[in-house]
């Protein structure tokens, strides 16, 4: 998919500020009261996916991570647009870009408005294995706050019914709906084993411009998080 060129300008976030604040964390494991999902839990939660939805070409819906790093090969890629849900830094991590300490921010699909992302659809070949290997990938402490579920949306070509991750408002990771200076100041301090939140927000605002996706409240946040590195690192480098 070509990305549609913007007179917005350059992005504030660039690869030289993020630098500024890249650091890796040593990983703290699970919070108390929290696991990690073993195999056979993993295998029960598609299996009860496939109860609720036995596709014959199977959509996964991407508006995050899973547009610059989907760790699959699709066969298909189309703009999508899934209404009644809107992406949002609302999941708070105490792992992979945060530790207990300064806990992170990742997005999720929360509840209300529209999100535009990028629909993929995998090869016809052992959906139960796909799943399973999105879910290790997608969900985090169990129980979980990060959620599959089957949603609509709607491409070019017709509506569809893709898998998508969606924050459970009841589970306690749930940050819900935070000012965009709140969201932007711990994005521009939080990091873990996986890299720090800045980086996460760079690569995925820089990957949704590319592919003609603008996220106004994303782009505000990134504007921030910018600013915000500068005050925090005057006299690291130029700005």
């Amino acid at each position: 998919m070509k990305g549609k060129p913007t007179s917005r300008g350059p992005m504030a976030l660039t690869a030289d500020l993020v630098e500024r604040v890249e650091r890796v964390e040593p990983d703290p494991g699970p919070e108390p009261g929290t696991a990690e999902h073993t195999d056979a839990e993993f295998d029960g939660l598609v299996e009860q996916l496939l109860s609720q939805y036995r596709p014959e070409a199977l959509w996964v819906f991407a508006y995050g991570s899973l547009i610059w790093n989907p760790e699959f090969v699709p066969v298909e890629q189309r703009p999508a647009t899934a209404p009644g849900w809107h992406r949002s830094f609302c999941l708070k991590l105490t792992r992979w870009r945060g530790t207990r300490e300064l806990p992170a921010l990742m997005l999720a699909l929360d509840r209300g408005g529209s999100c535009n992302g990028i629909v993929y659809r995998l090869p016809a070949e052992d959906h139960f294995r796909q799943l399973g290997q999105l879910m290790r990938r997608e969900i985090d402490a169990n129980p979980p706050t990060n959620v599959p579920r089957w949603i609509k949306v709607r491409t070019r070509d017709g509506p569809l019914r893709a898998l998508a991750f969606v924050a459970a408002p009841d589970g306690r990771a749930y940050a819900g709906r935070l000012p965009p200076e709140h969201v932007a100041d711990t994005l521009a301090r939080a990091a873990g084993h996986w890299g720090s939140s800045a980086q996460y927000l760079f690569r995925t605002v820089s990957k949704l411009e590319e592919s003609g996706i603008h996220d106004r409240n994303l782009w505000r946040v990134q504007d921030l998080v910018a600013r915000h590195i500068i005050a925090s690192t005057a006299g690291a480098g130029p700005d």
